[in-house]
């Protein structure tokens, strides 16, 4: 699995434009970094597995108060088959190469999904609800380093 960046700019980023799956999130990505900058590794990224786009993840945003959260999507045709518990556990080494002392974060609908299994997956605790100023109630996960 190959986490690709997304690029600061539309014209960066030909090698997305065509792919269906990348056309919602491109644009809104790249306006997304306009607001918040450009700051790799925490940034988003297309991911590619045996030469096939099928996701796509991003840290939202640099680490605050040494705290980064984490996202990710897989795409419709490569769904239910791990890319996601995978693009989960990229995102997490990536930030503690990174920074070894950052606390990996993520958010999901306060409900039991496939996104909570794959966070249960990979090492994060749920530690309760709290309000998201764009999503309402979440659920707050934390990753737990293994002792």
């Amino acid at each position: 699995m190959l986490l690709l960046p997304i690029l600061p700019t539309l014209s960066e980023n030909t090698q997305f434009f065509n792919h269906p799956d990348c056309e919602p999130s491109l644009l809104m990505t790249i306006e997304f970094f306009n607001k918040i900058g450009y700051n790799p590794p925490w940034i988003g990224y297309y991911v590619q597995l045996d030469g096939h786009l099928v996701g796509s993840c991003a840290f939202k945003g640099k680490p605050k108060n040494g705290r980064v959260e984490i996202a990710y999507g897989t795409f419709p045709d490569y769904q239910h088959q791990g890319v996601g518990a995978e693009m989960c556990a990229q995102l997490v080494q990536l930030a503690l190469k990174t920074d070894p002392t950052v606390t990996v974060t993520a958010r999901t609908l306060p409900e039991e999904s496939y996104s909570t299994r794959i966070l249960q997956k990979n090492g994060f605790v749920n530690l309760g609800t709290i309000w998201d100023e764009e999503d309402g109630d979440v659920w707050e996960w934390e990753f737990v380093r293994s002792k």
